[in-house]
């Protein structure tokens, strides 16, 4: 039972972020909705690790955790660099991306 309480919170915290990457306009912002997505993600990998009652599940989130380490890294560094360059992180304003 406790697991399938885990499992509403993952589908409710991955809803959340689906919902902040296709409204939000602010790059920082879209970013943050997406390491809410690899949360939820996260929760529910090891939800259905404790429902099976194997370790699986707990060894893939942890890949998950490094590559959204890595995406914090490349996506923060890409939105320093559009700032820079148009002082704006606006994702609006980046329908033409010229070099």
């Amino acid at each position: 039972m406790l697991a399938v309480n885990f499992l509403l919170l993952g589908a409710v915290l991955f809803c959340i972020g689906v919902y902040g990457v296709l409204v939000r306009r602010n790059a920082v912002m879209v970013l943050m909705s997406i390491e809410l997505i690899l949360n939820a993600v996260n929760i529910n990998l090891v939800a259905f690790s404790v429902m099976n009652g194997n370790l699986d599940g707990q060894v893939f989130a942890l890949y998950v955790i490094a590559i959204a380490a890595a995406e914090v890294g490349v996506g923060l560094a890409m939105v320093l660099m559009i700032y820079r360059n148009r002082k704006s992180i606006a994702l609006d304003e980046l329908s033409e991306m010229k070099g």
